[in-house]
């Protein structure tokens, strides 16, 4: 099957989004499909090898967050010359409401269409606004997937018609095989957790995890907190008490396998978002480490946690709630195995060998839907079943 991805976000900067996007790519390619992607990124970025850029990317603000979007006419004509060379099976676009080049692989594109829908915002002036514009285009979706119920009911209010649920995907096995690194690995005197995410975006929780140290502290002083991720420490950090800054080893953005060690080596990954999450990838990252996950109690992180019974969770921007569960779980070693075991049991619904299977399935859904619907009677008996009448 030949396959055309478009991510609109910059492959220059990573997120959830472009992690899908390329590790999608990379498992259909694994398994025999053709597979392109287009995306953003500056000139001076390494790409894979089925990776085109689609030129460099602006930063804007977008559901509380700066995403990397790239528009206009020059965008649209790279757009349509990867489209023309590509003459792809399906064509699968995602955030196709995002200002970026999905909207113009939309506009521009015909024959089976999927998209996938990973933002969970349930009011949004811009989406309403640009709405009347794009309808006829999205009117040219064959498969609608959403990550989550959260990102679903986005579709529902405010693109309309539904979506199939399927889950971003994890490579389970590389998180559950990377190798613990003993700088990180904690004691009973002086444990370790850890925070992953942009320090600078409040969303992500940083200031929540803060204002709750001080309580942590005075109950184990000799806790270690492992802050991974873009951003500046000290701009982060000011204004923070002297023992909550001590307390934090800011390790700046890490790799893909460091991220894994990390995940292993901790105690306890902390995961405070405020909102704006459809999903929590990150958390599902933890749970195949064999993390104990301690996460907000957002209803995207709920699910993935199953409720409670695969991670820990605390009231929502709470740094009291925060501070009291994660002292019972750092003081109760056999609590946190236990999350930690059924965690990375649950994980295993979300390995790309599943969700990928799913995703082909709607591919395969929708390329039979557009070859029926391209197989009409011809003369007067196509008429009659059109319901003409002449």
């Amino acid at each position: 099957m030949r396959i055309g991805i478009v991510c609109p976000y910059s492959f220059d900067v990573p997120g959830g989004v472009q992690f899908h996007v390329r590790d999608l790519a990379e498992h259909l390619i694994g398994q025999g499909h053709e597979v392109s992607v287009l995306a953003p990124a500056d000139s001076e970025t390494e790409l894979p090898d089925y990776v085109t850029s689609a030129g460099r990317a602006t930063a804007v603000r977008y559901n509380g967050s700066v995403a990397r979007l790239n528009f206009g006419p020059v965008t649209a004509a790279k757009v349509n010359r990867w489209l023309d060379a590509g003459q792809f099976d399906v064509l699968h676009l995602h955030e196709p409401v995002t200002p970026s080049i999905s909207v113009l692989a939309l506009m521009a594109a015909e024959g089976p269409i999927v998209a996938t829908f990973h933002t969970s915002m349930l009011r949004s002036r811009t989406m309403q606004t640009a709405y009347p514009i794009i309808r006829p285009s999205l009117e040219k979706i064959s498969g609608r997937i959403a990550v989550s119920e959260d990102a679903r009911r986005t579709v529902t209010t405010h693109v309309g018609g539904d979506a199939v649920v399927i889950p971003n995907g994890v490579y389970v096995d590389r998180f559950a095989s990377a190798p613990r690194r003993s700088a990180w690995i904690g004691t009973p005197a002086s444990p370790t957790i850890a925070f992953l995410g942009r320090m600078g975006e409040p969303r992500k929780g940083l200031p929540v995890l803060a204002a709750a140290l001080p309580d942590v502290l005075r109950s184990i002083p000799g806790l270690r907190v492992l802050v991974a991720g873009p951003g500046d420490p000290d701009e982060v950090t000011e204004g923070w008490p002297p023992e909550v800054r001590a307390a934090c080893e800011f390790l700046g953005s890490v790799s893909d396998d460091d991220k894994a060690s990390l995940l292993a080596s901790v105690d306890v990954y902390v995961a405070p978002n405020t909102g704006g999450e459809s999903f929590g990838i990150i958390l599902i990252e933890a749970m195949s480490a064999g993390a104990c996950v301690l996460a907000s109690d957002l209803s995207a992180f709920s699910r993935v946690l199953d409720g409670g019974t695969a991670g820990a969770m605390f009231a929502n921007e709470q740094p009291d709630d925060l501070a009291r569960t994660l002292v019972d779980l750092l003081r109760r070693p056999e609590r946190r195995a236990e999350l930690a075991a059924a965690g990375q049991h649950r994980a295993r619904l979300f390995d790309w060998s599943v969700v990928a299977d799913e995703i082909l399935a709607v591919y395969e859904t929708v390329i039979e839907g557009r070859a029926a619907a391209d197989f009409q009677p011809q003369g007067r008996w196509n008429r009659f079943l059109r319901g003409g009448s002449r």
